[in-house]
């Protein structure tokens, strides 16, 4: 019986001792799961997820938030009224397919292949003309994955995108561009878009320049949402105010017609006499003027209204032009003393009878009365006779004895002698050349005071204009469009 005891005790202490190294035996640690197992459990085959489907399926909508960082901001296009601009997009919204908690990292960064096996929003731009996307040297594109499911989509974007712009102050004028993101396909029962509020929703690579604007940095943020016969989407726009800088006009057009209209003005100071130079320098001037005028409108649209540009080359035009004309008054003016005294030689001839042969002395007289051109030489040739026709009506006629000192050797009828009262004998030239002279002078001074008048008037109107033209529209118009902006 004893010996059955000592056994028992045997057999118990030697279980446990089993018991003991068991307990003491090192633990197995499971091991982790590899990045790959893990993709193909989170959004592989084997996972149920359907990118076909949206997050919350007939659920709230889903709500992406949206910001831009501006690369770069490209020419802005007069003539097709557009802009280019190179963005970087960035897309969040949140995707409870996605959240995760067997991998120990808060977020992943995934290839941009696996964007084809997740729902994206199908955002558009809405005044888009043409875009491409970048591919050096891989595909520019960002796909990163939170935790708690949230879903980060970049991409890097070159847009052209159309700016209607209204040019009536041009080139100081103020444009308003902007971008609108509109979903295609889902409505805002399905999708809404937003811009990020936790920091800058639009931002600018520091440095950014323009050729011939300014970029301010207010940048207006608004929705527009849009209606359509398909239902009601979803549309976030941003404003950006571009300010025109006009140091290229002020070079290439407004100091070279300004000087073309000042060279213009220098006919005043030439002799009225230099026609060739005087019509040469107006006709140079208006030529290269109007190639100027047609050289502003190359680079702008065919629009309807006037600009600030069209209305300083017309007026530029038209000061050129008119100093032009100025020559063609002075000219005309200068000769009118010739035209008048023809017109008194026609008078007189009319009054002279010129059908009679037997011209009377009072008529010869009269002819000889005649007033003078402008030389010496062309008066006394006038003096026997005013005009060819009359001197051979005179020295053809057989009574014209006088001429030649023999009247009083005819004799009458009755056989008596025509005495004649005195022999015919021409005036003294004095009082023709004073006369002839008077009248020239006087129209030659009328010329003068036209081109003296000029000289005055043309740069004060041009000056009166100038003040008009740019207080016009460099300060009231610009306050008007400040004021306008919101």
């Amino acid at each position: 019986m004893r010996a059955q005891l000592l056994l028992l005790v045997g057999a118990l202490l030697r279980l446990g001792s089993g018991k003991g190294e068991i307990k003491s035996a090192p633990r197995s640690i499971p091991q982790p799961m590899s990045p790959s197992d893990f993709l193909d459990k989170l959004m592989g085959r084997t996972s149920g997820y359907d990118a076909r489907i949206r997050p919350n399926f007939k659920g709230p909508p889903v709500n992406v938030t949206c910001n831009i960082f501006i690369n770069s901001f490209g020419s802005v296009t007069e003539t097709t009224m557009d802009y280019r601009v190179n963005v970087f997009l960035r897309q969040q919204w949140n995707d409870p397919r996605l959240s995760y908690r067997e991998y120990p990292d808060d977020s992943l960064d995934l290839d941009p292949s696996m964007l084809d096996s997740i729902w994206k929003p199908d955002l558009f731009f809405a005044n888009e003309k043409g875009a491409n996307f970048h591919e050096v040297t891989t595909d520019n594109k960002l796909l990163r994955i939170f935790k708690n499911g949230n879903v980060l989509y970049s991409i890097r974007l070159t847009l052209i995108l159309s700016c209607p712009m209204d040019l009536k102050n041009f080139p100081m004028d103020i444009q308003t561009c902007t971008m609108q993101l509109e979903s295609f396909g889902y409505t805002m029962n399905d999708l809404i878009f937003e811009w990020v509020k936790e920091q800058e929703a639009v931002q600018v690579a520091e440095g950014l320049t323009l050729p011939q604007f300014i970029l301010r940095d207010e940048k207006d943020l608004g929705y527009c949402t849009k209606s359509y016969n398909t239902g009601k989407f979803t549309c976030i726009e941003v404003k950006f105010h571009l300010e025109r800088q006009m140091g290229y006009y002020l070079i290439q057009m407004y100091i070279p017609s300004l000087l073309i209209v000042i060279l213009s003005w220098v006919s005043f100071w030439i002799n009225m006499d230099a026609a060739p130079a005087r019509v040469g320098l107006g006709i140079t001037t208006v030529l290269t003027m109007t190639t100027q005028s047609a050289g502003s409108r190359a680079s702008l649209p065919k629009v309807s209204y006037v600009k600030a540009i069209d209305i300083w080359m017309a007026v530029c035009l038209l000061f050129v032009f008119a100093a032009l004309l100025e020559y063609a008054a002075v000219n005309f003016v200068s000769r009118q003393h010739k035209e008048f005294m023809r017109l008194r030689r026609r008078q007189r001839r009319q009054r002279m009878g010129l059908s009679s042969q037997t011209p009377s002395l009072e008529s010869l007289q009269e002819l000889d009365a005649l007033p003078s051109s402008e030389s010496t030489s062309e008066t006394l040739s006038l003096f026997g006779s005013t005009d060819s026709r009359e001197e051979e009506i005179i020295r053809e006629s057989r009574f014209y004895f006088r001429g030649y000192g023999l009247g009083h050797c005819l004799h009458m009828k009755d056989g008596g002698t025509m005495e004649s009262p005195k022999i015919y004998s021409p005036p003294p030239p004095t009082s023709l050349l004073k006369d002839g002279e008077m009248i020239r002078r006087r129209y030659l001074d009328r010329a003068k005071r036209i081109d003296t008048i000029s000289r005055a008037v043309f740069p004060f109107t041009f000056l009166v204009f100038n003040i008009f033209y740019w207080v016009v529209y460099k300060v009231l118009r610009s306050e008007d469009i400040h004021l306008a902006m919101p």
